[in-house]
């Protein structure tokens, strides 16, 4: 049994397919299938079920997979302890953040800490929380960026920021009027939301107890993953739309005259940096973490009179 062996069934697991995780492993696929059948040979098991397509492990393969994970996490440490001993950050981060978050946080931290750390190579994918935490399973992410809590016991969440939901607010809007809003204010109101997937749509219907996205005008339903496109909705059609505070740092004058406030406690998403329970590779992500506590505004910070929106995958 030898790692690369170990590494091979992971990837077949992962991808459901021979030819796949051959080209992910960078490996011919006859290589790849000639040894997992010298590790099932030496095992007395089959490991998958080669008869099913998309291939399927079998009922003991799942359990060696399963500690095929484990044994390649530990075995990866040893690299950190020589890179820790050395002083040096190499290899690659790979980070899954959720599109709600990317564009507003990552450019800046993004610039710094490569200065910083030039020797890493960074890989990052937006991806809806649901796809973030399934890839952190699989070992194809190292760690995430998203909205929490979760409630999964198989990953570990490090809160970094509590980023305070405005509501942007049409001039047409009969709440536009209002210095300060209450959540009472917009039950009423026409509310464009993402679409399904994303955790921040959970978190705006929590915040308004709000049922459906339907126009008042009429049954018109806008599907979008962008909160740029919800702001210009609002700014064409009407109504409202809530943006996470960070999206609304760069907005100039006239942008920011559609701006409100929420009345205490005021509504929040908790934005954590998260891993599987067993990672490696903890002095980079360590690393990003402190880079991005150093970019975000210190009032970020604090969770006092603030309300945590939940929501649910």
């Amino acid at each position: 049994m030898t790692l690369v062996q170990l590494e091979y069934i992971i990837a077949v697991d992962t991808y459901r397919s021979f030819v796949a995780a051959a080209e992910k492993c960078f490996v011919t696929q006859p290589t790849l299938s000639m040894q997992i059948q010298k590790l099932e040979e030496s095992l007395g098991v089959k490991i998958f079920d080669r008869s099913r397509q998309p291939v399927v492990p079998t009922e003991i393969g799942e359990k060696i997979i399963e500690q095929a994970r484990t044994v390649l996490t530990e075995s990866k440490k040893i690299t950190e302890i020589l890179q820790a001993e050395k002083g040096e950050l190499t290899g690659e981060l790979r980070v899954g953040v959720i599109p709600t978050v990317a564009p507003y946080l990552l450019p800046l931290v993004i610039s710094s800490f490569m200065k910083k750390y030039d020797k890493l190579k960074l890989q990052i994918w937006e991806y809806t929380t649901e796809q973030i935490v399934q890839e952190l399973k699989l070992g194809t992410l190292d760690c995430g960026i998203l909205s929490t809590p979760l409630h999964d016991s198989a990953i570990q969440e490090t809160p970094l920021f509590y980023e305070t939901f405005v509501a942007y607010v049409s001039e047409k809007s009969h709440v536009f009027e209002k210095k300060m809003l209450s959540t009472d204010d917009i039950a009423d109101e026409k509310l464009w939301l993402l679409n399904e997937g994303h955790c921040m749509r959970g978190q705006v219907l929590n915040i308004c107890n709000y049922k459906h996205n339907h126009s008042k005008e009429g049954t018109f339903d806008y599907n979008t993953g962008s909160v740029e496109t919800l702001k210009r909705m609002v700014e064409l059609n009407g109504g409202l739309t809530i943006l996470p505070e960070l999206s609304i740092a760069a907005y100039d004058e006239d942008q920011l005259a559609h701006v409100r406030y929420f009345k205490g406690p005021e509504p929040v998403r908790e934005i954590s940096l998260v891993t599987p329970q067993n990672f490696v590779k903890k002095q980079a992500i360590n690393m990003l973490k402190n880079e991005i506590l150093q970019i975000v505004p210190e009032k970020f910070k604090s969770k006092k009179k603030k309300e945590v929106m939940g929501f649910s995958l």
